[in-house]
C-alpha cells in the first residue's frame, strides 16, 4: 500500500508542477501531528490530490463509491481513498472518517460537498461538522486558486494554467461549539469552517 500511495503522490507532484506551476503559500501553517481534518474548495476533479501532496505525511480522501469498480476497487483503498455514496449517504463512511481522525491520521474533506459550476464558493454540508463535533480535529482551512480553469467541472479540456493552494491558519472551536448536536448544530461548525476557507485570499 506505501508504495502506491508514494509512486502516485510523486507522480502528481512532480506533474502539477511541471504543467501547473504548482504553489503552496503559507506552508508553515500545516499542522502535521493529527487528527488534522483538511477542509479545502472544491473546484475540479484534481483538487485531491493538489491538497494531499502539500503534506509530507500520508493523508487520506473520500471519492463517491461508485469509482471502486474493477480496477478501482483495487487501486483506490492502496490510496488512502474512502468510499462514500453519495446517492444514498449514510453514517458508514462518516464513522470511517472519524475512526480514521480517533487514530491521528490526516483526512481531506470537501465540505460543499460537490465541485463549483461558475467558481464561487457553496455552502457547506452539516455532515463536516458532524464530524469535528465528534471528534475535536484541529482543522486545517486550505483554498484552491486555479484548478477550475485548469480543469472545470463538465469538460474533459485541461488548460496549463498556474495554481496556488493558500494555507489558512487553523481554525480552533470553543468547547461549547465542540458540544453542538443535531443538524442545525452541525451545519454552524460547517458554516464556520467556510466562512474561513472564504477569508483565505489569493496573494
Amino acid at each position: 500500500m506505501k508504495t502506491i500511495y508514494w509512486f502516485n503522490y510523486t507522480l502528481w507532484k512532480k506533474l502539477l508542477i511541471c504543467f501547473f506551476s504548482l504553489r503552496v503559500v503559507g506552508r508553515e501553517k500545516l499542522i502535521e501531528d493529527g487528527p488534522v481534518l483538511i477542509a479545502s474548495n472544491h473546484e475540479s476533479f484534481i483538487d485531491p490530490p493538489l491538497v494531499g501532496i502539500i503534506y509530507e505525511n500520508p493523508v487520506y480522501f473520500l471519492a463517491r463509491k461508485t469509482l471502486f469498480r474493477s480496477f478501482g476497487a483495487w487501486l483506490f483503498p492502496r490510496m488512502n481513498v474512502v468510499p462514500v455514496d453519495q446517492e444514498r449517504p449514510d453514517m458508514t463512511s462518516l464513522k470511517t472518517i472519524i475512526k480514521l481522525l480517533r487514530n491521528k491520521n490526516r483526512v481531506v474533506i470537501f465540505p460543499e460537498g460537490s465541485r463549483t459550476l461558475d467558481g464561487s464558493l457553496q455552502p457547506a454540508e452539516a455532515g463536516t461538522g458532524l464530524i469535528v463535533a465528534k471528534t475535536k480535529a484541529t482543522v486545517q482551512p486550505v483554498r484552491i486558486f486555479g484548478a477550475r480553469e485548469a480543469l472545470p467541472r463538465g469538460s474533459a479540456k485541461v488548460s496549463f494554467c498556474p495554481i496556488t493552494i493558500v494555507v489558512g491558519d487553523p481554525i480552533t472551536f470553543t468547547p461549547e461549539e465542540l458540544k453542538a448536536k443535531g443538524r442545525d448544530g452541525y451545519q454552524k461548525i460547517s458554516d464556520r469552517i467556510m466562512e474561513e476557507i472564504a477569508k483565505i485570499e489569493m496573494p
